[in-house]
């Protein structure tokens, strides 16, 4: 494997074959393997194994920047060989393989027979999907033009574009097994895709492209379809009928925009007042309960001792150049405030370095507390959607943290803003509370410490946290629950609307009535999102049951977000608050829901 990287230029090139040592390469997924020189990207053999109904991805594990926020989208140039083989007759065979570019190294469960390893039937078709794949198809189904075909699939199985390949006098499956070499070439400013394709009778692939593609299509942006980051790779699946699909050499070269990481505001959610100060949920702020025990006293003189002993703890910062860089942590730069402190903007002039301090406003006892476990396990958390901690702070008292500062400002800025600024748009709001499923699920189930929490702001505490004074993996659903119903209504959770008092009790009513749809931001509807929002709208009641036991865990919760589950039933009427609750809470429940009655 050859890789090569010039300013704004990436290759990879395996004109193969492939071997054992590609796996550092590649993710391969499901029944796909890397066996006999290819990337086999569904079975290879036979013998007692059944080689039907099986589906199968093999990706390359990097992802790739393909567009950015100001319209800037990625060309890209790629020659890969192939080999589609019927290894039992030539009257039945199938399904078919792609090339495909993916937003993650997931195969959708389902996904054999006619979804090609691209999707599945709950999700196919849906825009969530954000995918974009070209499909050498070779079983008809009822909207394939014949069994031998390619077309241009976005979000679905069922083709843009559909090319006969039998016109070129190109067979997929011939009787005479034979190769094909394929050029997809994408050109990001004039949003033009072409594929050019050969078939070969000699075992190596061909060394010049033809001058006519077999498909053409114009004005495809691409960037509506697929992340700013994505992944290339292959798919491909058998029915009944049943084919080999092996890649016998490839490669790939990616132009694409600079790696500007900081205009994305879905990426990472900037400290502020958004959402209640929604980087709490983001960043995972899980407290310790045993260092309530280790750190009681108010004038313990070791706390910096203890500070400075702290594995992997970051860089201690000076009170007075915090003081300076917020200017006296002046009201105008105050970023937002929530249950544990207020978050301030900052520059460090000397380093030319935009910060974020959080100064810690709970009484004195509380805050030594809530502070060292911040500091200790903020610290060691690694999430592509946690804010980055940057160091600490600790004088005569006064206890600080220290964030990067994400310069789009919070989400509430962009959700909660005047007739002046155009409102947050559906998908970047649908990214986003993915993006947080994501997070929460690294937190509880990847992160190697499985820790609890403190309660926050009103509006996002479970009502069991009342009781209990602390907060478990549920009451953060709860919250997660709060975050998805006001980023999708666009109002805050204690807003009073519709008689209620608060925001989820108005929601659940219009679930009652059939109107769920009515608490769609009214600034978004029109627009296609019918679907996607009633998900997400059943998905935010489902996760702020009353009753921690009847809340989804943060796995199911992850795959409904994505559309690979559908929501659990949510009753017509809000269930009554019971306390203690009838069902003790489980943390080691493995079923997709909590329990059978969610």
């Amino acid at each position: 494997m050859v890789f090569s990287e010039t300013q704004g230029r990436r290759t990879i090139e395996k004109p193969g074959p492939f071997d054992k040592s590609d796996h550092d390469v590649f993710e391969v997924l499901g029944s796909g393997g890397i066996n006999n020189g290819a990337l086999q990207v569904t079975p290879d053999s036979g013998g007692d194994f059944d080689l039907s109904k099986k589906s199968g991805r093999i990706m390359l594990k990097e992802s790739f920047k393909i567009h950015d926020k100001v319209a800037r989208v990625a060309s890209f140039n790629t020659t890969f060989f192939i080999n589609i083989q019927n290894r039992i007759s030539t009257s039945s065979h199938g399904e078919g393989m792609a090339f495909v570019i993916a937003p993650d190294l997931v195969l959708p469960p389902g996904s054999e027979g006619q979804y090609l390893g691209l999707t599945n039937a709950a999700t196919d078709g849906k825009a969530t999907n954000r995918l974009v794949a070209i499909e050498f198809d070779t079983f008809k189904q009822d909207f394939d033009p014949n069994d031998n075909h390619i077309g241009l699939n976005i979000n679905s199985v069922k083709s843009e574009l559909n090319v006969s390949l039998s016109d070129s006098g190109i067979q997929l499956v011939p009787e005479v097994a034979k190769n094909f070499t394929i050029w997809i070439q994408y050109d990001g400013l004039n949003k033009i895709l072409q594929v050019f394709m050969v078939g070969e009778k000699n075992p190596g692939p061909a060394e010049r492209r033809p001058s006519v593609p077999v498909m053409t299509k114009k004005d495809l942006d691409i960037a509506k379809y697929v992340n700013e980051r994505s992944y290339f790779g292959f798919a491909a699946s058998t029915g009944s009928a049943i084919e080999l699909h092996c890649v016998l050499g490839w490669n790939l070269t990616v132009e694409g925009p600079p790696e500007d990481e900081g205009l994305v505001i879905e990426a990472k959610i900037a400290l502020g007042v958004g959402v209640a100060f929604l980087v709490i949920l983001l960043a995972g702020w899980w407290i310790q309960r045993t260092l309530y025990e280790k750190y009681k006293t108010a004038n313990d003189p070791t706390i910096r001792g203890t500070l400075q002993s702290l594995p992997g703890t970051p860089r201690e910062f000076r009170y007075r150049d915090l003081k300076v860089a917020t200017d006296n942590f002046n009201e105008k730069n105050k970023l937002g405030q929530g249950g544990f402190g207020v978050v301030y903007k900052g520059l460090l002039s000397k380093e030319s370095l935009q910060i974020a301090v959080k100064r810690f406003s709970r009484d004195n006892i509380k805050s030594k507390d809530d502070f060292l476990a911040e500091l200790t396990i903020i610290n060691r958390l690694r999430h592509k959607h946690l804010v980055k901690l940057l160091g600490w702070c600790y004088k005569n008292g006064k206890l600080l943290l220290v964030y990067e500062y994400m310069p789009n400002g919070s989400l509430d800025a962009h959700i909660f803003c005047g007739a002046e600024k155009e409102t947050l748009r559906w998908d970047l709001r649908y990214q986003i509370i993915s993006g947080v499923a994501s997070a929460l699920h690294y937190v509880h189930n990847e992160y190697e410490q499985k820790l609890e929490g403190v309660p926050g702001t009103l509006g996002y505490i479970a009502p069991e946290c009342l009781h209990t004074g602390k907060a478990t993996r549920e009451s953060d659903i709860y919250g997660f629950g709060a975050v998805v119903l006001e980023v999708v209504c666009g109002q805050r959770p204690w807003t009073k609307i519709g008689g209620f008092c608060f925001l989820v009790d108005w929601v659940w009513s219009l679930h009652r009535d059939g109107r769920i749809l009515e608490a769609v931001d009214e600034r978004l509807r029109g627009g296609n999102v019918a679907e996607e929002a009633e998900r997400l709208l059943l998905l935010g009641l489902a996760c702020s049951h009353p009753n921690a036991s009847e809340r989804p865990k943060t796995q199911a919760v992850l795959q409904i977000a994505s559309g690979l589950l559908p929501v659990p039933y949510v009753p017509p009427f809000r269930p009554a608050f019971v306390w203690p609750s009838a069902g003790a809470v489980e943390e080691n429940i493995d079923s997709e829901y909590t329990d059978d009655s969610t």
